[in-house]
């Protein structure tokens, strides 16, 4: 450097120098410090919180909305005409749901697999064991019904043998029904559509797959906020203090507040596989520990979404319910006839091939009602949890670090925006408060 442009570069220096407002230069970073902190901390409590929608209906927004720019419209509680706000995760339980089977759930089994894993042979001799003790009520109730008199003449040893068939016969007609349940489970059972309603009942389930899952990364993602802004917070007090504009400030602080926000997200998930940046090994705080979030996800899928409980409750009382029952009755039809055994033709002859297919449709549909009610069993359910819980947790260990980012990311990105919009309106405030205290 030639000794004019030296004598240059320090003439200016020391007119910067003199111009300078040291209060605020130094209190510039400080001050994008606690902002960075108060956008990422306040950013968090916008995702989680509130479970519900807390706010106030104003009249036309519902039809203003509609001719606002899609990303407007996807903001809580503008859709159904109100002003305030709902945390984007609970907001989004429904999505979240799809978003979990298409993106998670269904690389980590079919529901066939799932049943599987449940123990069909065990559901059903759990479902003997209960429906056993029953059986000598129903077959009274049915004859009872359909052919009383016939019933009342009967001799108590002959009522009992009768009985005693039934019971015998249990155990080879519900493993049927358990094998023809299996057969079919992939018709009969949607796991999106159990998913995403159990979801949008349950919003807290949602918020807690992620505190549970990454509470240690969420926290650290909002200290990282005070060291962001405060990086960021150098060369914007060094411009601020160079040109004198006030106006300046508050525009930097958009820029600090949005990439405080994007650079949170990014230190949460990016890079989803290893690098080396200046020989440092650099990994998304997730996906690094992708094999102990591999468990936690696991127990919330287990015990709280894919249950034994809540597939018997799908199968009977989902939108699929009618297939469901159908496939039973057809399985259990043929227990009047085994229950008969060698005396199946005299007892049609006796009864009237019409009354002694009414009583086989009778016995199929009384149980019907009562076949899955085991599954219902919540105790049975929490024993059978562990077999899903090593599925889930031995696939989702299996996923590649890209995959796994997807599954966990993919239920907010679509609406990551709205937190960069408020991490730039926090920086744009914080602009005005740092005027207002040190004034130009």
């Amino acid at each position: 450097m030639s000794p004019e442009w030296q004598d240059s570069l320090v003439s200016w220096l020391e007119d910067w120098a003199a111009h300078v407002h040291w209060l605020s230069l130094i209190t510039i970073p400080i001050f994008t410090g606690v902002i960075g902190w108060l956008i990422n901390w306040s950013g968090l409590y916008m995702l989680f919180s509130p479970l519900t929608f807390k706010g106030f209906q104003v009249p036309g927004l519902r039809e203003l909305t509609r001719v606002l720019p899609h990303k407007l419209q996807e903001v809580p509680g503008f859709a159904q005409g109100g002003l305030g706000w709902q945390g984007i995760i609970p907001a989004r339980a429904a999505k979240m749901g799809s978003i979990a089977v298409d993106k998670a759930i269904a690389k980590l089994g079919t529901p066939s697999d799932f049943y599987q894993q449940l123990g069909p042979s065990e559901i059903a001799t759990h479902i003997v064991e209960t429906f056993r003790p029953e059986v000598p009520d129903l077959v009274d109730q049915i004859m009872m019904r359909e052919h009383p008199r016939l019933w009342r003449d009967l001799p108590r040893p002959v009522k009992d043998a009768i009985i005693v068939r039934v019971q015998a016969q249990l155990p080879s007609i519900v493993h049927k029904v358990t094998d023809d349940i299996g057969v079919h489970i992939n018709q009969l059972l949607d796991p999106k559509l159990m998913v995403i309603d159990h979801f949008r009942k349950n919003p807290a389930l949602v918020v807690r797959i992620f505190r549970d899952f990454g509470q240690r990364e969420l926290n650290l993602m909002v200290a990282f906020g005070f060291i962001f802004g405060f990086l960021l917070g150098i060369p914007v007090a060094l411009v601020d203090q160079t040109f004198h504009v006030w106006w300046l400030l508050p525009v930097l602080g958009v820029v600090v507040g949005w990439v405080t926000n994007l650079l949170g997200m990014w230190l949460i998930f990016e890079p989803a596989e290893p690098r080396r940046i200046l020989g440092i090994k650099v990994q998304g705080l997730f996906p690094r520990r992708q094999e102990q979030a591999a468990e936690v996800y696991a127990d919330i899928i287990a015990t709280d979404v894919i249950t034994l409980e809540r597939i018997g409750d799908f199968l009977l009382d989902g939108p699929r319910g009618d297939a469901t029952r159908k496939l039973l009755i057809n399985a259990l039809m043929p227990a009047v006839d085994r229950a008969a055994g060698p005396y199946r033709g005299a007892v049609r002859i006796a009864l009237g091939s019409e009354r002694f297919d009414r009583i086989s449709t009778s016995v199929a549909n009384e149980a019907a009602d009562r076949t899955l009610v085991p599954f219902r069993d919540p105790g049975f359910s929490r024993h059978q949890a562990d077999k899903i819980r090593d599925l889930v947790a031995r696939r989702t260990k299996e996923l590649p670090p890209g995959d796994f980012v997807d599954m966990m990311r993919s239920a907010i990105k679509e609406d990551e925006w709205m937190l960069y919009a408020h991490g730039a309106i926090m920086g744009l405030a914080g602009g005005f408060l740092h005027l207002l205290i040190f004034p130009t």
